[in-house]
């Protein structure tokens, strides 16, 4: 009930002061992206900061923090609106076209990448951390995925931006969007040896976590993608839809495709992203397309605010040491070791420069797909609760290590390595 209702004078209730410091912070984020791009860091790193006081308040104030076993739902939702917006908003801006050529570099990234990156940091896991193997599969899955809401900063532009963009750009922008979906598997993967161990499941896993989710998120991305991109310009012809509300267009884009996607028992991250590369396709004018993808990308924002608030106010010293040493020397070896050093050689010579691929290397950014997963392991409970402890806060540090060192980096080192040339 509001303070104001209440008999007497009351001091201000936890809710009041909560919304108190989200709308402060809505501010500062207002500023912070503000001529970010002027910057030579990311306003990512202020939410980071900003949240870490609300954690120092919360103490101070004797009220409970965000709790990745009790609010494992809470986490999870914020963290899944917040992908699926900025997902689809990512296949909007991708304007190149599909040739096997230039595709090439992405192709690299999603399957050769992101499996050799799952396999090694399950390696370490095991060998360093003491975790099973179930447990290992899934610490993996977790940190493969690079970020799309977080990759917009070194990405790709608005619809009609584009058509020029330099190769390590359009990989990573590509990369981030697809590879939260392709994930997936992995991670189920990484479950199913967790519960049953063994090989029985792995007939299962082909034929519907693979084959079946991934096929049926693709048809369903193209054809609702088409389909809402046709429905919309038909109406605008027809003058029964006003511009105004372009903005709303993307909100329910997202929510029909990545609901009935789910429904179909398919991977909707894949569908969200496919479906905005189809609406793209569709209407290639530049306005339509960018009115659509500003409004995802200004929600997406927004939820990233939200996510990133939440995950520094979970911060407290005993939860940043449950990793351990081992768990801890994760985020400087994932970002520095196998990250670049599987990229690099890896990456076209003919297409990327020495520089590009550094680059390319380099912003291998971790975020919000890596607590959205994190919190799925959590929510499933087929870990131990150590086991679910250890994984979700190494995947939380090593989302905080790379917030702050992307975060710092992205503007120098785009316009030394990338933009200068």
């Amino acid at each position: 009930m509001p303070v104001a209702l209440s008999p007497g004078w009351e001091a201000a209730a936890p809710y009041a002061i909560g919304l108190l410091f989200l709308g402060l912070a809505t501010f500062v984020a207002i500023g912070a992206l503000s001529h970010e791009e002027e910057r030579a860091w990311s306003a990512t790193i202020i939410y980071l900061v900003l949240g870490a006081i609300a954690a120092i308040g919360l103490n101070l104030l004797d009220l409970r923090q965000l709790d990745p076993f009790t609010d494992v739902v809470l986490i999870q939702r914020v963290t899944e609106l917040a992908l699926i917006v900025a997902i689809f908003a990512a296949g909007l801006a991708v304007e190149r076209e599909i040739n096997r050529r230039k595709w090439q570099s992405v192709a690299v990234l999603l399957l050769v990448v992101m499996p050799a990156t799952i396999g090694l940091v399950a390696l370490f896991a095991t060998q360093a951390m003491g975790l099973s193997l179930g447990a290992a599969i899934l610490l993996g899955a977790i940190l493969a995925p690079t970020d799309p809401v977080l990759a917009g900063d070194v990405g790709l532009g608005a619809p009609g931006e584009n058509e020029d963009s330099v190769e390590p750009r359009f990989s990573l922008h590509t990369e981030a969007g697809i590879n939260d979906g392709l994930a997936a598997p992995f991670l189920l993967l990484g479950m199913f040896i967790a519960k049953e161990g063994g090989t029985g499941f792995v007939g299962e896993w082909l034929a519907f976590d693979v084959l079946y989710a991934l096929a049926v998120a693709v048809v369903i991305g193209a054809i609702m993608g088409t389909g809402i991109a046709a429905v919309m310009v038909r109406l605008r012809e027809r003058r029964l839809l006003d511009h105004e509300f372009d903005q709303f267009a993307a909100v329910a884009a997202v929510f029909v495709v990545y609901g009935l996607t789910e429904v179909a028992g398919a991977y909707g991250f894949v569908a969200v992203f496919v479906a905005g590369f189809a609406f793209r396709r569709y209407e290639f004018g530049h306005e339509v397309n960018k009115r659509v993808h500003d409004g995802a990308e200004d929600y997406g924002k927004l939820l990233e605010l939200l996510v990133i608030l939440g995950l520094g106010s979970m911060i407290s010293l005993d939860r940043l040491g449950e990793p351990g040493l081992a768990g801890g020397l994760l985020a400087p070896l994932l970002l520095f070791v196998i990250r670049p050093g599987l990229v690099f050689p890896l990456s076209d010579r003919k297409l990327m420069n020495a520089r590009e691929r550094l680059f390319l290397g380099w912003f291998g950014v971790r975020g919000v797909a890596a607590l959205f997963y994190a919190a799925v392991v959590v929510h499933e409970e087929v870990l131990s609760r150590e086991e679910a402890t250890t994984v979700f806060w190494t995947a939380a540090v090593v989302v905080m290590v790379s917030l702050v060192l992307h975060g710092v980096s992205a503007t120098p080192l785009t316009n030394r390595w990338v933009d200068d040339d």
